[in-house]
């Protein structure tokens, strides 16, 4: 997994221009999802949507700072109750004091707090928070640099899969095994190591795609965000942009080269022709398309995510229906062999296994955002070609993405499209009911404001993970035969 990755620039695996050799190979091999959604345009939200299958109305993690309860099945827990040994090794925005859930063991911390001092608030709407709310500080900043917060954490990522890897591949472990890689890259600050912005030089997609709308002609979701990430204090300039987006493909290409590491250790303790492997990030980034930057709404750059997956039973090819990270569950689920009727009441989506093998699909997408940047939650449905969005506080938009895949022409107020708009807001209203919704995550905010006040006046206990090693169970120790370990260490261990 990795972590602010927009899925248009996965037409067909990894577009053309970028080098990323390591996942075209894998997407050669791989059911390729090319109109993937994410449930939620968030880190959180998606996150806790993609492992449970459930949509954030359903997980109550609203945004990055909603505690994903432990009464939730994800699947972990699935895979773990059908004899799996589940390891996480990296980022996945756990919030509250489960930092597991279903996970038997997890190799390194996260990188973003588990505590509840990210909450937005309904109830101030308007309010800017600056010391954790998006700026386009990123934009202004970009460029080279060859250590940084996200790469030092990415590195020890890598590192640690790689070491798992290995040792379930010597089979010191005799169960079937589940291992989740998440990467926080190329989540901005969009900073690349020289190595990769090199690759970029002579890059021909350094102007985003759709120029910047005037903040009057935004729609209203659009100028909200704007205003939270302070788009009047810099000045951003084109060449900022273009750095920007260079760093981010560079990003792409230092994460490539990670995820070809895990690969090779796979490979190298012939252990790939019974895994299987999934690609799947947790939402986009609109990389200045529109004027817009990182995710936090529906338009295709933000909520289109890549999801690949190279499985036994799952024909390699590219699929244009539109599907959801929802969806990954049950799929994962059904490729293990695990009962779908068991774990249906647990998911909102449902298994790709069927459309892979030429069955059509007609279940729409939905999507669902109420976090920093919203005053109300906001839905979404890609349903067919069309996506329809609807917020209590907005007008609503419809989109044609056959006709116009760049969403500038709202359809909503067309009375040709008159039929479409009313079926897909009463396809809306029989999914949600707003008014609670609403209600349900303003009293979230404001049982969270009062917890996390009190639990930071006095002795403060963090719920970040703390990663525990027995250093006296690694290498070579006297309670040890050397022989033995030596032989055991060793794989393979006949050539």
């Amino acid at each position: 997994m990795v972590d602010q990755l927009n899925g248009t620039l996965f037409p067909d695996g990894p577009a053309d221009w970028l080098h990323a050799p390591n996942l075209k190979a894998l997407a050669a091999r791989s059911a390729r999802f090319a109109n993937s959604y994410t449930a939620s345009p968030l880190c959180a939200p998606g996150r806790a949507s993609f492992m449970s299958g459930q949509l954030p109305h359903r997980t109550r993690v609203y945004d990055n700072a909603a505690e994903f309860a432990s009464d939730i099945p994800t699947y972990a827990h699935h895979l773990r109750a059908a004899g799996y040994a589940t390891t996480l090794c990296g980022k996945m925005h756990f919030v509250g004091p489960d930092q597991l859930h279903g996970f038997e063991e997890r190799l390194t911390t996260d990188i973003y707090p588990a505590d509840f001092g990210w909450t937005p608030d309904y109830g101030k709407p308007g309010e800017r928070i600056d010391w954790w709310y998006h700026n386009l500080g990123s934009v202004k900043g970009a460029g080279v640099a060859e250590i940084t917060n996200q790469l030092e954490y990415d590195d020890e990522v890598a590192f640690n899969a790689v070491r798992k890897v290995y040792d379930l591949g010597r089979r010191g472990e005799e169960r079937p095994w589940l291992l989740t890689v998440s990467f926080t890259h190329p989540h901005d600050p969009y900073v690349a190591r020289r190595k990769y912005w090199d690759l970029y030089v002579d890059c021909a997609h350094l102007d985003p795609a759709i120029p910047a709308i005037p903040y009057a002609l935004q729609d209203p979701h659009s100028q909200r965000l704007l205003d939270a990430c302070e788009f009047r204090a810099l000045d951003i300039t084109q060449d900022d942009i273009r750095r920007s987006r260079r760093a981010y493909f560079a990003n792409i290409s230092y994460v490539d080269e990670k995820i070809g590491e895990v690969l090779e250790a796979l490979e190298g303790t012939r252990q790939v022709d019974n895994t299987i492997i999934a690609f799947v990030s947790d939402h986009g980034d609109l990389l200045g398309d529109r004027g817009l930057w990182f995710k936090m709404n529906f338009f295709e750059g933000s909520a289109r995510v890549p999801m690949l997956i190279a499985a036994p039973g799952l024909p390699a090819g590219n699929y244009q229906t539109p599907v959801s990270t929802l969806d990954f569950t049950p799929t994962l689920c059904d490729l293990a062999g695990i009962s779908l009727a068991a774990i249906a009441p647990w998911t909102d989506g449902e298994t790709l296994v069927p459309l892979a093998n030429g069955v059509a699909r007609t279940t729409p997408v939905r999507m669902e955002y109420a976090a920093e940047g919203s005053v109300a939650p906001i839905v979404g449905l890609r349903d067919g070609a069309f996506k329809y969005i609807e917020c209590p506080a907005d007008p609503p938009l419809l989109f044609d993405l056959d006709a116009h895949p760049d969403e500038l022409h709202n359809l909503a107020t067309d009375p040709a499209h008159a039929q479409t708009l009313a079926r897909l807001a009463a396809l809306a209203a029989g999914h949600w009911d707003l008014p609670r919704f609403d209600a349900e995550v303003r009293a979230s905010q404001a049982r969270r404001h009062v917890v996390y006040a009190a639990l930071r006046n006095g002795a403060y206990f963090p719920w970040d993970f703390q990663p525990l090693q027995q250093a006296s169970e690694r290498y070579m120790r006297n309670h040890m035969d050397l022989n033995v370990l030596e032989l055991s260490k060793r794989y393979p261990r006949d050539e």
